[in-house]
C-alpha cells in the first residue's frame, strides 16, 4: 500500500508548494521549505538546502514571516529532499511524557 494510501483525512494539495521555514524548538537552526501538502495531522515538506546533522525529531513549521503562525513537528520519514511531519498538539507531550516512565514490554 503506498503511503497516500495510508494517510488518514483529508489533504489539501498546493501546486506549486506554500513557502515555509522549519525552525529547531531552540532555535539553534533555520531552512526555508516549502509546503506540498497539509492535512490536519501532518504535512509533506520539501526542503531547500541540506538537513544533515539537523536535529529534526522535534521542530517548528513556520507558517508566517512573522512567525505567529506555527506548528510543532516531527518527522515521520525523510524521502530525498522531502520529508512527512506530524504535527503535534501540546496533550501528545504530555502523553509522551507519561508514557517515558512506564516500563516498556518487548513481545517475543
Amino acid at each position: 500500500m503506498a503511503a497516500a494510501e495510508r494517510r488518514k483525512g483529508t489533504r489539501v494539495v498546493f501546486e506549486r508548494g506554500l513557502d515555509a521555514h522549519m525552525m529547531a524548538i531552540d532555535g539553534t537552526w533555520r531552512r526555508a521549505c516549502k509546503v506540498e501538502d497539509v492535512s490536519e495531522i501532518g504535512a509533506k515538506l520539501s526542503i531547500e538546502g541540506s538537513v544533515e546533522g539537523l536535529n529534526l525529531k522535534e521542530f517548528f513549521l513556520l507558517l508566517s514571516s512573522t512567525g505567529l503562525a506555527y506548528r510543532r513537528c516531527e518527522l515521520t520519514w525523510v524521502n530525498g529532499d522531502q520529508i512527512g511531519v506530524n504535527f503535534l498538539r501540546p496533550s501528545d507531550k504530555k502523553k509522551r511524557a507519561a508514557d517515558r516512565g512506564k516500563p516498556q514490554t518487548v513481545a517475543p
